[in-house]
């Protein structure tokens, strides 16, 4: 038996890549995406596609009863940088769709839900280099907050109420398929952009700033691992450590001039350069290796080469 899935923010960065892959997987029909918005985009033109607010509890419970779904992939989020702005609806938006859908599994509507977190619940006082799974964690943004409380209310949804919500923290993801979407690790997606169209990018963090980063289709197998895995290898509630590649600005700017030779880089950090140095350089996640066999695919190197043949 397929799971009938529905995708809450299934026109954002990594929901756009996720449906195609899981409606490849599941079938078409299976898998609903859905947003706060129609747009005339691949997602919504491929499948079946409904408009939700993930804020309004009765539009989701609506979609779930209708559609007989039987997992949920919640990927609406205010990220990093955008949540700065406007912190109150970041609250709001990132903690109640959460509860909503944990809400709607407590009451045996679904049978499972996959919520992402960040390594945006890490903040200036944890260990930088291998940050372990279990850290001291003393998030610095209002994006990271609210993804530090989300894992504590996932682990709790489990433990009380038997709910099966799976998560993993997401390093930087990049990928040639949406432009960037308001993350402090966008930069490394929109110099790929920038190389090929201008041959120069100004970066907004500093040249040295390395932060853990990894490429979208390694994300979404992932995602689908972990949601695949049985139940029993599932030991950590809260959300699993990723990890691909780290890399600084200077370095993914160097692999890129061994494709565009005239490329060049400049500085000019802005505030999102508190958020990256709030953050870890590198990932230890053994943990999701051992439990579920995690395994990535793309270095800088392959990852630089994909983007460019894709983009350019």
């Amino acid at each position: 038996m397929n799971p009938k899935i529905l995708i809450i923010g299934a026109c954002g960065q990594i929901g756009t890549e996720l449906t195609q892959k899981l409606r490849k997987l599941y079938g078409t029909d299976n898998v609903i995406a859905s947003d706060i918005r129609k747009l005339n985009t691949d997602v919504v033109n491929s499948g079946p596609f409904e408009v939700v607010n993930a804020l309004d509890f009765n539009q989701i419970e609506h979609l779930v009863e209708v559609h007989k779904i039987t997992d949920i992939y919640l990927m609406a989020a205010l990220l990093s940088a955008t949540a700065e702005k406007n912190p109150a609806f970041a609250w709001d938006l990132n903690m109640n769709s959460l509860f909503h859908v944990l809400n709607l599994a407590k009451a045996k509507k679904v049978k499972k839900i996959f919520w992402p977190s960040s390594i945006a619940v890490f903040g200036p006082t944890t260990p930088k280099e291998n940050t372990p799974q279990y850290t001291i964690m003393e998030p610095s943004t209002v994006y990271g907050i609210s993804k530090q409380a989300g894992e504590r209310w996932c682990e709790y949804y489990h433990n009380i109420y038997g709910v099966d919500v799976r998560s993993i923290r997401y390093p930087g993801l990049i990928s040639w398929s949406t432009p960037p979407g308001g993350g402090t690790t966008d930069y490394a997606v929109d110099i790929f952009y920038k190389a090929i169209a201008d041959k120069k990018y100004e970066c907004f963090l500093s040249s040295e700033t390395k932060m853990p980063m990894m490429y979208m289709d390694d994300a979404i197998d992932a995602t689908i691992s972990i949601m695949q895995a049985p139940i029993e290898k599932i030991k950590i509630h809260s959300s699993y450590n990723l990890a691909a590649m780290s890399f600084t600005p200077t370095e993914i700017a160097n692999e890129i001039k061994k494709h565009i030779p005239e490329f060049t880089i400049t500085y000019g950090p802005d505030f999102r350069q508190k958020i990256a140095d709030s953050w870890p350089a590198s990932i230890d996640d053994t943990e999701a290796r051992q439990d579920w066999d995690w395994k990535h695919t793309f270095d800088l190197e392959s990852m630089t080469k994909d983007m460019l043949e894709h983009l350019g």
